[in-house]
């Protein structure tokens, strides 16, 4: 008998145990994007332009059992929109909160689809935009006092990591490196403001009650007032779009860490088999792993 056909069988025999996904209806849904296939170029036949091609495809998670639900091509809503269109209305009605990463084209489908769904963003894509803003605060002072970008012998690049950490976290020692950043590094002060943002949102982050979320969040206002730095102000206007979804995470507590370790569980599932030409046996394998994970 071929591997093809004991694989065969083995999948039937572990989804026969489990529930139909259209029977049983998940509490808590992730969702999350990943690359197929590398980055590629093609040649426009009419322009003769070079055409940019990122092949995504989503993955729709449990995160109730971490089971993969589905997979879609693209990043946008019509994928998921359509994939969650063709779940049975009382399967919909069923999801209470779904966890995905500051994506307005997630948002949007889940608004068209699941309109009752409460929509949590997650916490670790947020602190992610924190530490991009102090980056991005960070190589444009360089720019703008220095004329120039970040050497070796300035204090604030040779530590740039160190900015990016956890400032409730950090030994004696790194703080007092931190110390030292602001102090020999940042004539204008505007960095350690940056890094004040950045840190006050991680506060607001961790705060477990929506009245102290408030209240972190006029503290972040004024931290940003303070800042004064176009960096800080665009992470500010996101954090006012995305607030009633941080309102979510906060009571709820839901991430996309569960989609996240499918996706790292994918790319082991790419690497093993040197990636794959076709998208339908790429998503079979994908959920054929994850069902027999979970019959386990």
């Amino acid at each position: 008998m071929s591997w093809w056909l004991v694989r065969a069988a083995l999948t039937e025999a572990c989804l026969l145990t489990l529930p139909e996904v259209d029977e049983l209806s998940p509490r808590m849904l992730g969702i999350d994007e990943h690359r197929f296939r590398s980055v590629r170029f093609f040649r426009d036949s009419e322009s003769s332009s070079w055409i940019r091609h990122e092949p995504w495809m989503t993955t729709i998670v449990d995160l109730d059992t971490g089971q993969v639900l589905g997979v879609v091509d693209g990043r946008d809503h019509k994928g998921v929109g359509d994939w969650l269109f063709a779940r049975p209305l009382e399967w919909r009605l069923g999801v209470q909160v779904v966890a995905i990463d500051p994506s307005a084209a997630f948002r949007k489908a889940l608004r068209m689809w699941l309109p009752r769904t409460a929509v949590a963003v997650d916490h670790f894509h947020l602190v992610s935009l924190g530490n991009q803003a102090m980056t991005e605060a960070r190589q444009n002072l360089s720019q703008q006092v220095k004329g120039r970008r970040g050497r070796g012998v300035d204090k604030a690049w040779a530590h740039r990591m160190l900015l990016l950490r956890a400032g409730d976290a950090l030994s004696k020692t790194a703080a007092h490196r931190l110390a030292e950043v602001f102090a020999a590094d940042d004539p204008t002060g505007k960095l350690q403001a940056v890094w004040k943002v950045k840190e006050q949102l991680r506060a607001l982050l961790r705060t477990d009650s929506l009245a102290d979320a408030a209240a972190a969040k006029e503290e972040l206002n004024m931290r940003v007032q303070e800042a004064g730095r176009p960096e800080t102000d665009k992470l500010y206007r996101t954090v006012c779009r995305w607030w009633n979804e941080i309102e979510v995470l906060i009571v709820t507590g839901a991430t996309t860490g569960k989609v996240e370790a499918n996706n790292t569980s994918i790319k082991h599932i790419k690497r093993t088999a040197r990636g794959y030409r076709n998208a339908g046996n790429y998503k079979s394998v994908i959920l054929m792993r994850s069902a027999v994970r979970t019959a386990a």
